[in-house]
This record gives structure tokens, C-alpha cells and sequence, in this order.
């Protein structure tokens, strides 16, 4: 298996240099610039004149460099104005166009935020669905199934931002409460904390767990048919034994797959929730870069969000070998 780790991680380095490329160049192409919205600020705050300001910013920030300057720049292998060589191959995402503080610092201390959201909201999704699923497979066309695939089917349909927003509303004109709307570090408060991320983590993990649930009553369905499972009913082995011990474990492959590729999508998506719930993951640090058209910060989560993809796939390809046997990697 070392080997086949080590050659999906120097396949990793081509791969992320391609969306280095992708993710650097598209952000050019938002429309509207940097350079404008900053002459606007600028000239509300000061009497400057417009053409003077754009060129100052311009040289200023690298922007009046040609592009392919500014890539190897930003990459690391070609020094910067002041003559240093430090970018992505280092670690160092750059700094913020407006702010100029670090992106490095500043994905630091959100990652940990959407990976708290992302996690709670797997989990509730898990505990949600695996439970149902495996209840419907086993008692197939029964009341109970009927009931499951319909909840499965309503957690499938209903937007994950209007739950959020009933979350808000109603409760705050029925009862006068409202969710916490600022964000409350865990080391300042473990419970406040885990009390403000388990509304917003139980509407994603019910958006989530109704095609985890579908998929896990397919794959239960089709395990349960085949051959050494009849096997282990005619030795009669408890209901429980069977499905937990010989059934279930097979069935989960599919489903792990879709736990590992939704786990990013719930770190770097999670935009509404965070918006909607005031946490200052990343999500919504790149929805604001956009609006400010922050073209490094823009280009370090996307790389950031890439690499943990990468990183989730590989993970997700070694669990298959620990679930069935059969799967090796020499």
C-alpha cells in the first residue's frame, strides 16, 4: 500500500499546479476590478484623482506586473518587489489586497470553523440516515419504509438556506428567540459554542442524509440478496449478526464514497449557513473576497479547498481496503 500512497501524492503536486493555474487565472475574469472598487473608496475618502489613484494601487500591489509575473509571484519562485521569494510552494498564500493582513493566518483560524460545521453536520447526517436506511432495506415495502423513503425524499427537496431561515424567523416572532448571531469561540465557551453549531449542523446533516439514506437502502437491498447472506441466515444467525456483521459493512462502500466527497463541499460550501448564522468560516471569507474582488484570497481557498479534496480522495480510495478485503493496492 506505501507505494501506492506515495504515487497518489507526487500525482498530487501536477494536479494542484493545473488548479494554481485554473483557480489564479479565473478570478481575472469576475467581472468588475479591484482596482475600481478601490478608486471609489478611495476618492469618497480622498480628493484624488481617478487615473493617479488606479496607477498608484496598480504598482503598488504588483497589479501593473503581466500576469505571468504575477502567477510565479504568487507561486513562489520568483521574488517579489521588495526582492524576497515566498508564495504557495512555501506555504505563504500571499496577504489580503485590502487589508494586507495574512491569508495563511487568516485560513488558520476559520478552517477549524467550517471543519467544526462540516463535521457536526456529517455526523447528524449519519446518525439520521444509516438508522433509516438499513430500516427500510430490511422491512421493504412495510408502513416503516414507505415512511423512510418519504422523509428521505423530503430531506432531498427542502433547501437547506430556507430551513435556515424558518430557523431565524419564526422562532424569533413566535417564542422572542433567535440563534446566537456572534460568533462564540470554543475556548471561551465549549457549550455556547456546540449549542451554536448544532442548529445550523442539523440542517445540513438532514440536506445531506437523504441520498446518504437512499443509497444505504439500495446497497442493503442489493447485499441482502446475494448468496452468503442466505448462507448466513441458514445458519441461523441472529437478524442482528446478519446485518450488522455481513450485510452492512459491504453496503457501506458506496456510501463512504458519498460521506468523503461531501465532506468538502460542506467546508468550503456551507456559505449560506455561515452567512445566515454569522460564523466567520470559510465560506463566507470567500464570499466576501469575491464581493471585493480579493484576488489572493479568492485563489487561496480555492487551492486550499483542492488540496483538501485530494487529500479526502485518497483517503476514501485506502477506507475500500479496509471494508472488503478483496480491494488491495500492491
Amino acid at each position: 500500500m506505501r507505494p501506492y500512497v506515495i504515487r497518489r501524492l507526487l500525482l498530487m503536486i501536477p494536479t494542484l499546479f493545473l488548479v494554481a493555474i485554473l483557480v489564479f487565472l479565473t478570478v481575472r475574469f469576475i467581472p468588475g476590478s479591484v482596482i475600481d472598487l478601490m478608486v471609489a473608496e478611495m476618492s469618497q475618502e480622498a480628493s484624488l484623482g481617478q487615473q493617479i489613484s488606479a496607477d498608484y494601487i496598480k504598482e503598488s500591489l504588483g497589479l501593473d506586473q503581466p500576469i505571468h509575473i504575477q502567477f510565479l509571484r504568487w507561486l513562489g519562485v520568483m521574488p517579489q518587489k521588495d526582492g524576497k521569494v515566498s508564495g504557495v510552494v512555501e506555504g505563504n498564500l500571499g496577504a489580503s489586497l485590502w487589508s494586507g493582513r495574512s491569508i495563511t493566518g487568516e485560513m488558520a483560524a476559520k478552517i477549524p470553523i467550517s471543519l467544526e460545521l462540516g463535521v457536526l453536520a456529517i455526523l447528524t447526517g449519519l446518525i439520521v440516515a444509516m438508522p433509516i436506511g438499513i430500516y427500510s432495506a430490511i422491512r421493504q415495502d412495510t408502513l416503516g419504509d414507505y415512511a423512510g423513503r418519504t422523509f428521505a425524499i423530503l430531506a432531498i427537496s427542502l433547501p437547506g438556506f430556507w430551513l435556515a431561515t424558518m430557523v431565524i424567523v419564526y422562532p424569533s416572532i413566535w417564542w422572542g428567540w433567535s440563534p446566537a448571531m456572534e460568533y462564540i469561540p470554543f475556548t471561551k465557551d465549549p457549550m455556547g459554542n456546540f449549542i451554536q453549531f448544532i442548529i445550523p449542523a442539523v440542517i445540513l446533516g438532514l440536506v445531506f442524509s437523504g441520498g446518504t439514506m437512499r443509497m444505504i437502502r439500495t446497497m442493503m437491498l442489493e447485499v441482502l440478496r446475494q448468496d452468503y447472506i442466505r448462507t448466513a441466515w441458514s445458519k441461523g444467525l441472529s437478524e442482528r449478526t446478519v446485518i450488522l456483521r455481513h450485510a452492512l459493512k459491504n453496503a457501506l462502500i458506496p456510501v463512504v464514497t458519498i460521506v468523503g466527497s461531501q465532506l468538502p463541499i460542506l467546508i468550503g460550501g456551507a456559505v449560506v449557513e455561515e452567512q445566515i448564522f454569522a460564523l466567520p468560516g470559510v465560506g463566507r471569507y470567500l464570499i466576501d473576497a469575491i464581493n471585493r474582488r480579493d484576488y489572493p484570497i479568492i485563489s487561496g481557498v480555492n487551492l486550499v479547498i483542492a488540496t483538501f479534496i485530494l487529500i479526502c480522495n485518497l483517503l476514501i480510495d485506502l477506507t475500500y481496503a479496509w471494508l472488503d478485503p478483496r480491494v488491495t493496492y500492491s
